[in-house]
């Protein structure tokens, strides 16, 4: 795709003043690093706050008195009884148990559900809402409106609380209608970082004003893709993608936390999501592979795409995600492996170019997520 016809976000003009190295990413011209560059860009959101720009994500406003019952029957999740101010993480399945997408679905009150699907996603997100839904309730692709700002980092909480104090009530997951510099934005407490943080929709032509408003902030410097998939690794967080797809199911990309007890097999509301038999068997008798933590044992990063294999040579996984973790210190990786390999330190060996390189299956996430649940 030429640069002419990739999309922008409203930022677009912001990034290039700011040096930002542009690459295309799902059909949009993103920033990947500014001049700090990628290693610093990591590190200074673990230590101080780094913005990011999201807007290419896809928000989507539900609406009318049968949208959760509705959408409920499409994620294997609790939409009916998720609480006013709060969202909660859910996957779109399909018949065969495998992951449509990711997203994030938030409880607005009034009747009124707040999407944030991936941006290569979005398009056919959208359709497959208007397919089941469209019956149902209102269904608001967002996409031009608004634009997605993530401000990432444990001074988060400092800076946007001079903008809006109430922000540092928050909890993780909070969701709420919140002014900022006079404008209505949606803000949660919540991030793709492993740190505390916030994500913040806000009105497309309102969006620059913000980003410079925040940059100005001393804590606070702008962070491109580059660093937001570095970090996202170390917290252990899934790529759609990469690390799960149509062709994976939650059970192998070891997401069953993300299947809210009331629909699993046992519970009050069980099942009645696309293909929630697949997932219960596989609940019940296990599955052939699991996305793992991969730890290589010598400085070589492994990349996606690279074949895993055991002491004979056996081809045994593939690498799904990896590089440099600048905070861990040390190169990283997410696989799926055969299940018998699956158990903490097994040993198993990556090819890279023609190389074997040793790995060590990891707990994840490799680096502590930094989540804020309130004052324990």
């Amino acid at each position: 795709m030429s640069t002419e016809q990739l999309l922008k976000t409203p930022l677009h003009a912001l990034h290039l003043e700011l040096g930002a190295r542009m690459v295309p990413f799902a059909g949009y011209d993103m920033p990947v690093q500014y001049p700090l560059g990628v290693m610093k860009e990591h590190q200074h959101t673990r230590e101080h706050a780094g913005l990011f720009d999201v807007s290419h994500m896809g928000q989507i406003r539900l609406s009318g008195t049968d949208a959760a019952r509705a959408l409920e029957a499409l994620v294997p999740v609790d939409i009916i009884d998720l609480p006013v101010g709060m969202q909660r993480y859910a996957m779109f399945t399909n018949e065969q148990g495998g992951i449509l997408d990711d997203l994030m679905v938030a409880n607005l009150g009034n009747d009124q559900l707040f999407l944030v699907v991936n941006a290569a996603c979005k398009d056919q997100d959208l359709a497959h809402l208007r397919k089941h839904l469209g019956a149902h309730c209102s269904i608001e692709p967002l996409f031009e409106e608004r634009a997605l700002l993530a401000l990432q980092g444990p001074a988060a909480v400092t800076v946007l609380q001079r903008l809006a104090p109430e922000v540092a009530k928050m909890t993780f997951m909070q969701f709420a209608p919140v002014t900022l510099l006079g404008v209505e934005c949606y803000v949660s407490r919540s991030g793709y970082t492993g740190e505390d943080g916030f994500e913040i929709s806000v009105p497309a032509e309102h969006a620059e004003t913000l980003a410079r408003r925040l940059l100005a902030e001393p804590e606070v410097q702008a962070i491109g893709l580059g660093a937001r998939d570095s970090l996202r690794l170390e917290a252990g967080l899934c790529l759609y993608g990469h690390d799960m797809n149509e062709n994976t199911t939650p059970i192998e990309a070891s997401l069953l936390w993300a299947i809210s007890k009331t629909r699993r097999a046992d519970g009050l509301r069980a099942g009645g999501f696309p293909g929630a038999d697949v997932i219960f068997a596989q609940q019940q008798n296990g599955v052939a592979r699991k996305r793992v933590g991969l730890l290589p044992q010598e400085r070589t990063p492994v990349r996606e795409g690279a074949e895993i294999v055991d002491a004979e040579g056996t081809v045994i996984g593939t690498v799904c995600s990896g590089g440099f973790g600048p905070t861990l210190g040390a190169p990283l990786a997410m696989g799926y492996l055969d299940t018998a390999f699956t158990p903490l330190d097994s040993e198993v060996w990556a090819i890279v170019r023609g190389k074997r390189v040793p790995l060590k299956v990891s707990k994840l996430p490799f680096v502590p997520q930094r989540y804020y649940r309130g004052h324990v």
